[in-house]
């Protein structure tokens, strides 16, 4: 799978790494999110979590029901040690340190043609990108809540996909439902989500997210930490 090729490097058959450059890369031109924390030059760079997904599907394609849990963040140049395989029972991605930073539990039939792991990389990741401002802005205007606008925080924590059928051409993902449980300074966001080939229904998926630091919702801080975040955008497409 060429395309993802250029986003990581192999260092042995079980272990690859990200660097800044590459990370940031799969955020803005692959996943449309330009979020600082995956911008090259920030103090605070981690590997997009949707890439750490996406060399999983590479490694192990994908299966009927699949559960991806992000369980710490991931430096840049960090070592990352894939399961050799995958069982019945959740494995781990683990780091140099044999921290754990990602959970997979993948079962059921699998499908390892390239051209439909690649078509359920770039559609889910592309909808996945989309969070701020376009899902989580309305949820958090429901809520009377925000995130810190000097500091904003959303941790990635879980998502799952559940197929029909593995047999589809056509793939595309749509927004169904979402929630958000406040409680104190933390929210629950859960984004649902179903799968469609061709018109017809083929599964179902939730992502879920941490939103930290909450304060009460402020129309005007809101607007600027949006100006920020397209202004952010339009400097890295250029």
């Amino acid at each position: 799978m060429k395309f993802l090729e250029q986003y990581y490097q192999y260092i042995n058959a079980k272990t690859v790494s990200v660097n800044s450059e590459q990370g940031s890369a799969f955020a803005k031109n692959v996943a449309d999110d330009f979020n600082p924390i995956h911008d090259s030059d920030s103090k605070r760079f981690c590997v997009p979590g949707d890439l750490l997904f996406a060399i999983a599907l590479r490694r192990f394609g994908i299966h009927q029901s699949m559960e991806f849990h992000f369980l710490d963040l991931v430096a840049a140049e960090t070592e990352l040690i894939y399961p050799s395989e995958v069982s019945q029972q959740q494995e781990f991605v683990v780091n140099d340190k044999g921290k754990k930073v990602l959970g997979l539990s993948l079962h059921g039939d699998c499908s390892e043609r390239e051209a439909k792991i690649e078509q359920l990389i770039r559609n889910y990741v592309a909808f996945s990108g989309q969070n701020f401002p376009h899902i989580l802005l309305p949820l958090m205007q429901q809520h009377n809540v925000m995130i810190n606008p000097k500091r904003p925080l959303v941790i990635y924590q879980s998502m799952s996909l559940q197929f029909e059928t593995l047999d589809f051409d056509d793939l595309n993902i749509v927004l169904e439902e979402t929630s958000l449980l406040v409680d104190g300074k933390r929210g629950d966001a859960a984004l649902h989500f179903s799968l469609g080939s061709n018109g017809v229904a083929i599964g179902t998926g939730v992502k879920k997210l941490v939103l930290s630091g909450l304060r009460p919702y402020d129309d005007d801080a809101v607007t600027d930490m949006c100006e920020r975040y397209f202004e952010s955008k339009e400097k890295g497409k250029s």
